[in-house]
């Protein structure tokens, strides 16, 4: 199965209705992306997944000033 989704300015896709019903997904619910060797699995996250997330975001906020964000914008 095949499907297509825009980015929209802010990065952002709509995840298309036959993958949201293969992993079921639903409004709110969170997925996780695991990146390797250039493909990209998408799941659902599970709750060591979010637990790992909340756990590092405070940590994040050091690379995210309008300088990074230009610095970094066409990567």
């Amino acid at each position: 199965m095949t499907s297509v989704s825009r980015l929209t300015s802010k990065f952002q896709a709509t995840i298309p209705l036959p993958v949201r019903a293969a992993l079921g997904i639903k409004q709110g619910d969170a997925v996780a992306f695991e990146v390797e060797n250039g493909l990209v699995r998408l799941s659902r996250a599970s709750p060591r997944d979010v637990a790992f997330a909340h756990a590092i975001e405070g940590t994040l906020s050091e690379w995210d000033s309008p300088a990074d964000n230009e610095a970094y914008r066409g990567l």
